[in-house]
C-alpha cells in the first residue's frame, strides 16, 4: 500500500466517532491509558511492519486539507527557589543559564536516588543472582552489559548539558539513548513499577486526578511549602500589590490557597489596588449577567443557532473522564460562558478547542470555596451566589487569555499556522535528528502540533499539570502567546527516544497523539518549564538562530 493510502486509512480510522463521550485522537482531553499500547511504544521491537517507504518527503499538506479531515481539534521539589530567579527579566544570561542547569541537575539527582531505592526493593539477593548466572551460562561481556543497563537510572528530565554538536543539536536529553540500547528494559520496568506504585483510586482515573501525584502520601503542607505560602500572603496583603514581585513568586508555582486571587491579579481581571477590588468584582459580575439577560435568549435565533449547537455538542466532550464536568449545572455554566464570548467576538466566533480553555479557571475558582477534592464535587451544594461568582470570574479571565491569542481562532486560524511553522523551524535547529526523522516518514508538524497550539497542550497533559503550567504562563510575559512555543519545543524533544524508535507514519502519529503523561505532576512540569526557559533565552531575542 502506498504511503498516501496508509495515511488516509489512519486518519479515517482515528477520527471516527466511538460510543460515548470519548473519541479517538481528537475526541477526549486525554486518551484512556492503554498498558499494551504503552508497552509497545516503550519497546523498539514489537512493531507492526512498516507500510511506508522512506524517501523524499511529500509536499506539505495545506491547512484546509488538514482542517477538512479533523472535525474536532481537540509547589514541587527542591528547585522552587532557583526557578523564582529565572523569572527576573534583567538577569545576566550566565546567571540564568547556570540556574536552569542547576534546576535540571537537582531533578536528575532526585530521580537517581528514587531509582536506586526502587532497585534495592526489587533486587534479588546475591545468592539467587549467582545461581541464575550459573544456569544461564552467559558470556561475561553480555552479563556486564545487562548489569550496567539495570543500574542505569530512569530519568524523566532533560540533561543539564547544553551545547552544539555535530548534527546541530543544541539541547541534549537523557532520553537520547541509542535506539535499541540495553537501557530500554530498565526504562520499561521502572515506568511500570512507578505506575503500579501509585495509589489505587478506582473512581477517578489517574489522568483525571487534580492532586499532584508526586506529593501523594506526604503531609498536606511541608515547612517549605508553608514558607512559600507566607511569602505570597505577604505580597498580597499590602494595599497595592507589587505585581512584578508576584510574578516572580508565581513562576515556580502558586499554592492552591492563594491561586484564585493570584490568577485574577496576574490576568488583569483585578486591580493591584486592594481597595478597588471589591467594587471591580461587583461591577464585572453584574456586567456579565447583564450580557446573559441581553443575549442568551438569542441562542436559538437562526443566525446564532449553529454556534450554540456546536457549543452544546462540544461541552460533554470537555474532560470526559472527570465527573465534575459531566454535571448538568456545570455544562450549563460552560454553555453560557462560551456562547456569550462567541457573540461578543464575531471576528472569530466559537471555535472547537476554546471549550477546553474554560476548565482551568473554573476548577481554580471552585477551589476558592471548597477544601475537599474537586473531581467528584457536587457544585449544586454551593450557594447560587457563589456559583454565579465562579461563572462570571471564569468568563472574564478566559476572555483576558483569549484577547492575547485571538488570531489562533479567526478565519483560517493564522496564529496557529504561524506558531506551528515556528515550532518546526525551532526543532530543526535544536534537534535536527528528530526533525529529519519526522520528515523521513512524512509526518507534518501541523498534524500533531495543531492541537498543541489550539488547546494549549491541554489534551496532552492531565488537568492538574495544565493548572501548574498556567501558573507560569500567567507570570511569564506573553506566556500564552509566546512562551508556549518554547514549551511545545521542549515537550517534543522530551520524547526524542520514543520518537526515533518509531519507524513508520502510523506509529509516529499514534505516539505523538497519545504521549504517556498520565503519571505527570508538578515535578515533571517544572523541569519542562525550565528547559523551555533555556530555549527562550537562547532563541527569543535572536529569531534568526532558528531560521534557516
Amino acid at each position: 500500500m502506498s504511503g498516501d493510502g496508509n495515511k488516509k486509512q489512519f486518519w479515517k480510522r482515528n477520527t471516527a466517532k466511538v460510543p460515548g463521550n470519548i473519541q479517538h485522537v481528537y475526541g477526549a482531553q486525554h486518551p484512556p491509558f492503554d498498558p499494551l499500547l504503552h508497552a509497545n511504544l516503550m519497546k523498539a521491537g514489537n512493531k507492526a511492519p512498516s507500510t511506508t517507504t522512506p524517501g523524499k518527503p511529500k509536499k506539505a499538506t495545506t491547512f484546509q486539507e488538514f482542517e477538512s479531515i479533523t472535525s474536532d481539534a481537540w509547589d514541587v521539589g527542591d528547585d522552587d527557589d532557583e526557578l523564582l530567579a529565572m523569572a527576573a527579566k534583567n538577569l545576566n544570561i550566565e546567571v540564568v543559564m547556570e540556574t536552569a542547569n542547576k534546576v535540571i541537575e537537582n531533578h536528575s539527582k532526585l530521580q537517581e536516588r528514587r531509582q536506586q531505592q526502587m532497585d534495592k526493593m526489587s533486587e534479588p539477593d546475591e545468592k539467587d543472582r549467582q545461581e541464575a548466572h550459573e544456569e544461564e551460562e552467559e558470556e561475561p561481556d553480555e552479563e556486564d552489559e545487562r548489569e550496567e543497563g539495570a543500574d542505569m537510572t530512569t530519568d524523566l528530565s532533560f540533561s543539564s548539558e547544553t551545547f552544539p554538536i555535530s548534527d546541530n543539536r543544541m539541547v541534549k536529553s537523557h532520553s537520547e539513548a541509542p535506539v535499541g540500547s540495553h537501557k530500554e528494559v530498565g526504562v520499561e520496568q521502572a515506568v511500570l513499577h512507578r505506575q503500579q506504585s501509585l495509589p489505587h483510586r478506582p473512581t477517578i482515573p489517574l489522568v483525571a486526578r487534580m492532586a499532584d501525584q508526586n506529593t501523594s502520601g506526604t503531609p498536606a503542607m511541608t515547612q517549605r511549602e508553608a514558607s512559600r505560602l507566607d511569602k505570597f500572603r505577604q505580597v498580597l496583603a499590602g494595599p497595592n500589590t507589587d505585581l512584578e514581585e508576584l510574578r516572580k513568586l508565581s513562576w515556580s508555582g502558586i499554592p492552591r490557597q492563594v491561586r484564585p486571587i493570584t490568577w485574577k491579579l496576574l490576568s488583569g481581571y483585578l486591580p493591584a489596588n486592594a481597595e478597588r477590588r471589591a467594587s471591580t468584582l461587583q461591577r464585572k459580575r453584574q456586567e456579565y449577567f447583564g450580557f446573559i439577560e441581553q443575549y442568551y435568549d438569542s441562542r436559538n435565533d437562526e443566525h446564532h443557532q449553529d454556534t450554540y449547537r456546536q457549543i452544546h455538542i462540544d461541552i460533554p466532550r470537555t474532560n470526559p473522564l472527570i465527573p465534575l464536568f459531566q454535571q448538568a449545572s456545570v455544562q450549563e455554566i460552560f454553555e453560557r460562558i462560551l456562547f456569550i464570548w462567541a457573540i461578543r467576538h464575531p471576528a472569530s466566533g466559537y471555535v472547537q478547542g476554546i471549550n477546553d480553555l474554560v476548565t482551568p479557571f473554573f476548577v481554580v475558582y471552585v477551589f476558592e470555596y471548597i477544601e475537599e477534592e474537586v473531581e467528584n464535587f457536587n457544585v449544586s451544594s454551593l450557594q447560587e451566589e457563589v456559583l454565579r461568582n465562579i461563572e462570571a470570574d471564569s468568563f472574564w479571565c478566559m476572555s483576558k487569555l483569549l484577547d492575547g491569542i485571538q488570531d489562533n481562532y479567526t478565519f483560517a486560524q493564522p496564529g496557529i499556522q504561524r506558531k506551528v511553522k515556528a515550532l518546526e523551524e525551532l526543532v530543526s535547529r535544536i534537534d535536527e535528528t528528530v526533525h529529519r526523522h519526522m520528515q523521513q516518514y512524512e509526518v507534518e508538524y501541523l498534524q500533531f502540533a495543531f492541537r498543541w497550539m489550539n488547546n494549549l497542550l491541554m489534551r496532552e497533559l492531565p488537568l492538574r499539570c495544565t493548572i501548574r503550567l498556567w501558573d507560569t504562563y500567567q507570570a511569564e510575559p506573553e506566556g500564552f502567546s509566546h512562551f508556549h512555543l518554547y514549551v511545545c519545543a521542549a515537550f517534543l524533544v522530551r520524547w526524542r527516544k520514543e520518537i526515533l524508535e518509531e519507524k513508520d507514519f502510523q506509529g509516529l502519529m499514534i505516539l505523538l497523539q497519545n504521549l504517556p503523561t498520565m503519571h505527570w505532576g508538578n515535578e515533571e512540569v517544572s523541569v519542562l518549564l525550565a528547559e523551555a526557559y533555556r530555549l527562550k533565552f537562547a532563541f527569543a531575542d535572536a529569531p534568526n538562530h532558528y531560521k534557516r
